[in-house]
């Protein structure tokens, strides 16, 4: 077997040689990664809140008798599931306004050091 015979698909270390340019449209090598973007994130995130939404419906369907809520001077009757729905929702409210107060706080402290 010859040299050049016996080089065919190996990498060459030759500084001078560059690796052949892919056509254009072609798919990347399986060992090329590709860039995260946030189109792909935000295609991540759409496809988790897709499903956390069919869990969802499904908990509601299967919780629909009625139970009575007492809340400061309101009082009625809802389904299960829905008071639960609202409860986690007040709950998401409560943990984003302390989270933006924790961030407006750290911005300020941000800019006392920089200034």
């Amino acid at each position: 077997m010859s040299d050049d015979l016996h080089h065919i698909g190996s990498t060459s270390t030759d500084p001078g040689t560059t690796a052949p340019a892919r056509p254009p449209g072609a798919p990347p090598s399986p060992t090329t990664r590709l860039p995260h973007t946030r189109t792909g994130a935000a295609w991540v995130g759409i496809c988790v809140a897709a499903l956390i939404c069919v869990v969802l419906i499904v908990f509601m369907l299967q919780n629909t008798q009625s139970v009575e809520v007492t809340f400061l001077w309101m009082h009625g009757t809802l389904p299960t599931a829905l008071a639960m729905l609202i409860a986690g929702v007040g709950a998401a409210i409560l943990t984003m306004v302390v989270g933006a107060a924790r961030i407006t706080q750290l911005r300020r402290l941000s800019r006392r050091q920089h200034h």
